[in-house]
């Protein structure tokens, strides 16, 4: 029985890639089974059709052509939304053809379960975070469904309250909400996308389950939540090809190797992290008073804009945002980059921690090389990420995990050279314990895709569990 598999990833070329690579992991594992990615295409990206892979070895993409891009008034979501009609097309084009066994969207391609319930097809979901933020989002939604409890009227001194979360073992500071969550525009929208995951059949996880015992016990005892298989870390561990950037990371990696073993602090914020002159100057104080040797992504970040996000920009002129002679003193020991070759980078002996915004694919990258992080979170769930990996799992040390810039919530908060001092102190540290749990998390990662590991058996038994829910 030859069965077909849809996944319909979120716009973007980073979702599309972690799609790719589960979807790849999923036919490698049963030739019963082939994927279709319904590709939509980046909101204001030209990315070419030649920037995607070829379709192969039962792996295939329906890349849906360019919508109206015109309008900078619509959000992401209602973006997403518009794409529904041709996504419809494209699914009953594959169910002449082929017998579909479900559709897997992403995590935040919720609203296309409306397309697969329209065919009668069961509907799983691919959520690219981690078990334990799955479960705080559906704490919360219970706790606004069953008590009226709405976290987004939360004001400064109720911040300051703990409640307890199921996932994780210590109680969870509200100071550490994601900003969506203290949103009154987006809480809704929190809430019903955490009521259509109850929905789904199935959820991938792009985790461990070494590594989130206390979720995954929860979500296997749960007779009100969707089965939940574990089974990262889903990483893009290849490198771009674009000519400018080889150069560029030829530099970089070219500099690496000529740095002592683990004597670089690494400072990388993702591709939306960008900072203000006031907090790049005060991270310059930081990194010289440290004295370690850095390899330190700047770019400013982008101004405040509800509509959209911008990605940051590079400074035009670093010697008048930086401290009077900090590149002149610094020439020796750091190096200045504005793009950053993120895997090659902590691939590289010479980096002995990683300054981070806590972003989950980093998360996974950081443990996958067993590199200690200190965390920085900006946006999105990064500030429970960044709790969950100090408090609940010792495996980073805090600059801020409160932390919040200015592109969510309109604010902007300066973190001292002196905490940006202690976390990157803390995380060179050689013989700390942090060090020596990520080194044993980092085996434990890459066990989990060995045969009989965790990952791969619950890989298995999420194919399994779809051949047998076929319609």
């Amino acid at each position: 029985m030859e069965l077909e598999l849809v996944f319909i990833p979120s716009p973007g070329i980073g979702h599309f890639r972690s799609t790719t690579a589960v979807a790849k992991l999923i036919v490698d594992s049963d030739e019963r089974i082939s994927v279709t990615l319904i590709v939509i295409p980046p909101r204001f990206s030209n990315h070419a059709s030649s920037s995607y892979p070829e379709s192969q070895n039962r792996l295939s993409y329906c890349l849906l052509p360019p919508g109206d891009q015109s309008s900078t008034g619509h959000t992401f979501i209602s973006y997403i939304n518009s794409y529904k009609p041709q996504v419809r097309t494209a699914v009953s084009e594959l169910s002449r053809r082929r017998q579909v066994a479900g559709i897997v969207v992403d995590m935040f391609c919720t609203s296309m379960t409306d397309i697969a319930n329209e065919f009668g097809l069961p509907t799983y979901t691919f959520y690219t975070s981690n078990a334990s933020y799955l479960g705080l989002q559906f704490h919360v939604q219970s706790l606004y469904d069953e008590k009226k409890l709405d976290l987004s009227e939360l004001n400064n001194s109720e911040a300051e309250f703990e409640f307890d979360v199921p996932t994780l073992t210590r109680p969870f500071p509200a100071k550490c909400l994601p900003s969506f969550m203290l949103s009154k525009d987006w809480f809704p929208y929190i809430m019903s996308r955490a009521r259509t995951f109850r929905e789904s059949k199935g959820i991938l996880v792009n985790s461990v389950a070494e590594m989130e015992p206390q979720a995954l016990k929860f979500f296997s005892d749960s007779n009100s939540t969707p089965p939940v298989y574990a089974v990262g870390p889903i990483l893009d561990l290849k490198t771009d090809g674009n000519d400018t950037k080889d150069e560029k990371r030829t530099e970089i990696l070219s500099w690496l190797d000529k740095q002592p073993p683990r004597s670089v602090v690494f400072l990388c914020f993702g591709s939306m992290g960008g900072f203000s002159e006031d907090q790049t100057r005060e991270t310059a104080v930081a990194l010289e008073r440290s004295g370690h040797r850095f390899l330190w992504s700047v770019r400013r970040a982008s101004p405040v804009d509800k509509t959209k996000a911008s990605p940051p920009e590079d400074f035009t002129n670093l010697e008048e945002i930086l401290p009077e002679g900090f590149l002149e003193r610094t020439a020796e020991i750091g190096k200045i980059i504005s793009w950053a070759p993120q895997i090659d980078v902590l691939k590289s002996d010479a980096v002995g921690g990683f300054v981070t915004h806590c972003g989950w694919n980093s998360t996974l990258e950081s443990l996958w090389f067993g590199v200690p992080t200190a965390a920085w979170p900006i946006y999105a769930e990064q500030q429970f990420n960044a709790f969950h990996m100090v408090e609940e799992l010792g495996l980073a040390a805090e600059i801020r995990k409160d932390y919040r810039g200015d592109n969510m919530l309109g604010k902007s908060e300066m973190v001292t050279a002196k905490e940006i001092e202690s976390g990157i102190n803390c995380v060179m540290d050689q013989g700390s314990e942090m060090r020596k749990k990520v080194k044993k998390m980092s085996d434990k990662l890459h066990v989990a895709w060995m045969d009989g590991g965790s990952s791969n058996t619950n890989l298995k038994k999420f194919v399994q569990d779809v051949v047998e829910n076929v319609p």
